[in-house]
């Protein structure tokens, strides 16, 4: 005999939206956002927590998505890597994540992408120790750390000297 599961309701933000889904208790965000909202930027690597490649900011902090549950996401604010950029341009991350030639196969950039954006926000103008230190959840098996290091020190560059321009221009 097969016992049904109670969904429950959840109401919560993501990339700026409201958004409400019914999950089952079970079910990490990670399942949630792809399986049930559509958004597949995140990606399934360990499902344990090694590898980063599912990380989502929630509340502001970096957090692997196949590590929280669903209902867990009740009234938080989620940031995914489609909510990364605008409608009408990429984030200074993904362009010198592009420039820089630091993604190859893809599965880990989203995770990489999400965690530096959290990092750069939370620590402008962070050291290369500090920017490793803080991606060493975030793992990645094609390109090594060195191109991904740049691309955030360049990305930090161009965030700050845009901070100062709209300062200057005020």
């Amino acid at each position: 005999m097969t016992t049904a599961t109670k969904k429950i309701h959840v109401t919560t933000t993501v990339n700026g939206e409201s958004v409400e889904f019914l999950c089952e208790p079970r079910n990490s965000l990670l399942e949630v956002l792809r399986d049930t909202l559509g958004l597949t930027g995140c990606k399934e690597g360990c499902n344990n927590g090694n590898c980063g490649a599912c990380t989502v900011i929630v509340n502001k902090l970096p957090v692997n998505s196949c590590l929280v549950f669903g209902v867990e996401a009740e009234g938080a604010e989620i940031e995914t890597v489609e909510g990364i950029a605008d409608a009408n341009e990429l984030h200074p991350i993904q362009d010198c994540f592009l420039e820089g030639a630091a993604l190859q196969c893809g599965i880990c950039t989203p995770g990489f992408l999400v965690s530096a954006k959290a990092l750069l926000e939370k620590k402008p103008g962070a050291s290369e120790e500090t920017i490793r230190f803080d991606l060493s959840g975030n793992l990645c098996r094609c390109t090594g750390y060195d191109k991904i290091v740049r691309a955030i020190q360049e990305a930090d560059k161009q965030m700050s000297a845009a901070t100062v321009d709209s300062t200057t221009n005020d």
